[in-house]
Order: structure tokens, then C-alpha cells, then sequence
């Protein structure tokens, strides 16, 4: 294979993930087919098993490539210079109320819409999720180390044990915010987490 077909072939297979991202982001997994997938992607149905072997792969592709992306974004906020792990955890809380939104996540929400539904359907899809959200809280757990040792955050205790009630805290809040429909659950939970966090500034 030349590549030019491997490009078309990466193309094609991105714009199906892209479309689920957004169709199955809007309304869960179970309610959406795979030829609304299709259509949307602009992608022929034989194309989808070309890549994919069923819809529960697709499933699981399309959360490891969610969290590839989300990763990858957390990182960049925690590579920023000039700044404390302070503010760069203030700048990640910041991200996340700006893509949670509880009107239209664009599939920028799509651990906090599928994560109950498909963690019942799907050992490979609860996996993908597992996976993916253990590397959310280890970064976080190492901003919050870091954190303490420049002397930006005063809190104390185990960082790895409050990287994970923070996310935890943060996941509540994005479903509370869908179900009343508006800011007031981030608002807790920002204050909360300077609570826990402590920053000195």
C-alpha cells in the first residue's frame, strides 16, 4: 500500500471517529446507528468494517482516541511556562468548564456522556474508559505533587488520593450541570477544589 492510500485510509477512518464523537456525544451510544455515523462522516458502510469489526470496537476505538486527544491537551496546559502547577491546574478546571458544556460539548464530553452507558454494554469499552481516565488523574496527581514541592499549593496528604477525589468531583459536577442546566455545579466545584488545593497565591 502506497501512501497516499495509507493518508486516504487514515482520513477516512478519522472523519468516522470524528462523526461518532459528535452524533454519539450528542445522544449516547445505544441510540445512535451506524448509518447515521456513516452519512454524517460522508464514509460508505463498507469502509466502517474495514477499519472496525463491529460497533462495540468502534466504541472502544472511538473513547482511545477521545482520550489520546484529551491527554495530549492536558499536557500541553501543563507544559506552559511562566506559570505555577497552581495555575496550570486552574487553567485545566478552566478547560473543562469551557468544554462540559450543558448545551453543546461538540464531543468534547464524551467520557461524562458515555461513561455509565457503555461501562454496563462493553468489557473492551469500560477498559478504553478506565484506561483513559487513569491517565487524567496521574497527571493530575503529578501537577499536584508538583504542586506542593514549588510551594504553589498548601495542601497536604497523598497526591495520587486527591488527583482522584478531584475527578471525581469534577465528573459529578459536568452531570449535575446537564441535569440543572446550568454554571451553578462548576461554580462548587471550582470553590471546592481550592479548598482541597490550597493555592498559596
Amino acid at each position: 500500500m502506497n501512501s497516499a492510500t495509507d493518508t486516504a485510509g487514515t482520513d477516512a477512518r478519522q472523519k468516522i471517529l470524528a462523526s461518532g464523537r459528535r452524533t454519539m456525544g450528542g445522544k449516547g451510544f445505544s441510540a445512535v446507528g451506524l448509518n447515521e455515523v456513516l452519512t454524517a462522516a460522508g464514509v460508505p458502510k463498507g469502509s466502517f468494517y474495514h477499519y472496525f469489526g463491529s460497533k462495540e470496537a468502534f466504541g472502544e476505538a472511538l473513547l482511545q482516541d477521545y482520550f489520546d486527544e484529551y491527554l495530549a491537551e492536558m499536557d500541553q496546559i501543563f507544559r506552559a511556562g511562566g506559570q505555577t502547577r497552581a495555575q496550570q491546574l486552574d487553567s485545566y478546571f478552566a478547560a473543562w468548564m469551557a468544554s462540559q458544556s450543558f448545551e453543546d460539548c461538540q464531543g468534547k464530553c464524551l467520557a461524562v456522556k458515555l461513561g455509565a452507558e457503555v461501562a454496563d454494554l462493553s468489557p473492551a469499552m469500560r477498559a478504553a474508559l478506565r484506561s483513559g481516565t487513569a491517565g487524567i488523574i496521574e497527571r493530575l496527581a503529578r501537577a499536584i505533587e508538583d504542586g506542593q514541592a514549588d510551594g504553589s499549593l498548601a495542601c497536604s496528604g497523598d497526591a495520587s488520593a486527591l488527583a482522584q477525589s478531584l475527578y471525581q468531583l469534577w465528573l459529578g459536577a459536568s452531570i449535575m450541570v446537564k441535569i440543572v442546566r446550568g454554571p451553578q455545579p462548576f461554580d462548587n466545584a471550582q470553590r471546592a477544589t481550592r479548598q482541597i488545593l490550597h493555592p498559596s497565591r
